[in-house]
C-alpha cells in the first residue's frame, strides 16, 4: 500500500506542474493591466511602476516564472494586488468552507441516490423504477445555479427557514448555514448515483454467485445488500469520484448564490477585480483538491475490490 501511494503522488508530479504552467500562463496572457486594475486609471505613471516594481511584474516572464514556482513550493503564493493580504492567509479563510460543502453534499447526494437507486433496481420497470428515472432525468436538465435560485426564493426568502447568506459560526450554526446549497447540489448528484446504482445492480443481479444464493432460499435483502451491492461497488466508487469532483467545481456557482465565503465566491470576486494573484492561488487550490480526489478514488478502489490490492 505504501509504494501504491507513493508512485501515485510521483504520477501526481508532472499533472501539477502542467496545472501551475497553465496557470501562469493564462494569468499573463489575460488582458488588462494588473497595476491599472489596482489603482485605478488616473494613477501616475511613478505609481504604475512603482507597483510592477513591488509585485514583481516588471520582470522577464522566465525569473516571474520561477519566482512563481518557488513561492508555491514554498507555501508563498504572494499577496492580494488590491487587498494587501496573503493569498494563502485569504485561502485559509475560505477552503474550510467549500470542503464543508463539497463533504456535506456528496453525503446526502450519496445517502440519497443509492437507496433510490436500490429500490429502482429491485422494482425494475414498475411505478418506482419510472419514478427514480424521472428523478434522474430531472436532476440532470437542472443547472445547480438556477435550482439553487429556486431553493433561495422559497426557503430563505418568502419562508425564512433558511438564512440568506454567510457560514454561520460555530459547528451547528456553519451546519445550518450549509444544509440548503448542500441540498441544491446533492440534488444533482443524487440524480447521478441513483441512476449508475441501478445499472450497475441490473447487471450483478444476471451474475451466478446471485442466482446461486437466491436459489438457497436466501432472503431478499440479504441477497440485494451482502451478495449484490458489494460488489456493485466498484463502478459506485468511479461514480462517487465524478461526482465528487462535480460537486468541487458545482460549489463555485452555488457558493456564489448563496453568498457564501468560500473560494467560490473568493474566486469571482478576484476575477472581476482582476486580483491575478487571488486568481492563481484559487485555482492552484482546486488543482491539488482535483488531484487529493483522484488520490482518494484510488485508495478506495483498493479498499473495495481485494484484487487491486494484490496488484498494489
Amino acid at each position: 500500500m505504501g509504494r501504491f501511494l507513493l508512485r501515485r503522488l510521483f504520477d501526481a508530479v508532472p499533472t501539477v506542474l502542467l496545472v501551475l504552467t497553465l496557470v501562469f500562463a493564462a494569468m499573463r496572457i489575460l488582458p488588462g493591466d494588473p497595476a491599472l486594475a489596482a489603482l485605478g486609471d488616473n494613477a501616475l505613471p511613478e505609481q504604475l511602476a512603482a507597483f510592477r516594481e513591488q509585485f514583481g511584474l516588471n520582470q522577464p516572464l522566465w525569473r516571474q516564472y520561477l519566482d512563481f514556482l518557488g513561492g508555491v513550493l514554498t507555501f508563498d503564493l504572494g499577496r492580494s494586488l488590491l487587498h494587501s493580504q496573503p493569498v494563502l492567509q485569504m485561502l485559509g479563510h475560505a477552503l474550510p468552507y467549500t470542503i464543508e460543502l463539497t463533504i456535506v453534499a456528496t453525503f446526502l447526494g450519496v445517502a440519497i441516490g443509492v437507496p433510490l437507486g436500490v429500490l429502482a433496481a429491485t422494482r425494475r420497470n414498475q411505478l418506482p423504477d419510472s419514478g427514480v428515472r424521472l428523478f434522474s432525468l430531472v436532476g440532470y436538465a437542472v443547472p445547480d445555479f438556477y435550482l439553487g435560485a429556486l431553493l433561495l426564493i422559497t426557503f430563505s426568502l418568502n419562508l425564512g427557514l433558511f438564512p440568506i447568506s454567510g457560514g454561520g459560526e460555530g459547528f451547528w450554526d456553519r451546519m445550518y448555514h450549509v444544509l440548503l446549497p448542500a441540498i441544491t447540489l446533492a440534488f444533482l448528484k443524487a440524480a447521478f448515483i441513483g441512476k449508475l446504482t441501478r445499472t450497475s445492480l441490473l447487471e450483478v443481479f444476471g451474475k451466478d454467485y446471485v442466482r446461486t444464493a437466491r436459489a438457497k432460499g436466501a432472503r431478499e435483502g440479504r441477497v440485494i445488500y451482502r451478495h449484490a451491492l458489494r460488489n456493485a461497488l466498484l463502478p459506485l466508487t468511479t461514480g462517487l469520484g465524478i461526482s465528487l469532483l462535480a460537486t468541487l467545481s458545482g460549489s463555485v456557482a452555488v457558493e456564489l448564490v448563496f453568498n457564501r465565503p468560500g473560494i467560490g465566491t473568493l474566486l469571482i470576486g478576484a476575477i472581476s477585480e482582476r486580483d491575478y494573484a487571488v486568481i492563481q492561488g484559487g485555482i492552484i487550490v482546486f488543482a491539488l483538491l482535483v488531484v487529493f480526489v483522484n488520490l482518494l478514488i484510488d485508495l478506495l478502489y483498493i479498499a473495495v475490490d481485494p484484487r487491486l490490492r494484490v496488484q498494489a
